[in-house]
């Protein structure tokens, strides 16, 4: 996960995602980095608009969410409830990265969330 943490920390702060910046912010964080795994993340973001793919993906309806949460729930359960699902949804992309990275294509960024 911290290699697409990696890139969006770049996006974010407007510079290139290439495998020099992606490898420089992981190693800053104190990450044992792989190249294989940058390669492909690099790959497979290169036609990728992420400020789009990000607001497809916070559009997306949680798959059960209103149905989990019942009627008459607290705030604090909704949110509880939000930060399970955003975790769901790392552990999801984290799992297709690996995919990745063990010689599968992907479609760029789309893949990692989905």
């Amino acid at each position: 996960m911290e290699y697409v943490y990696a890139a969006l920390t770049l996006n974010e702060s407007g510079e290139e995602i290439n495998e020099e910046n992606v490898t420089a912010v992981l190693e800053a964080a104190g990450v044992d980095v792989e190249e294989s795994r940058v390669k492909a993340l690099v790959a497979a973001l290169e036609d990728v608009d992420i400020e789009d793919a990000i607001e497809t993906a916070a559009a997306a309806p949680a798959a059960g969410g209103a149905a989990a949460g019942g009627a008459g729930g607290s705030a604090d359960e909704a949110e509880e409830e939000d930060e399970s699902e955003d975790e769901a949804d790392e552990a999801e992309a984290e799992e297709e990265e690996e995919d990745e990275d063990e010689g599968e294509s992907g479609e760029g960024l789309g893949e990692l969330f989905g």
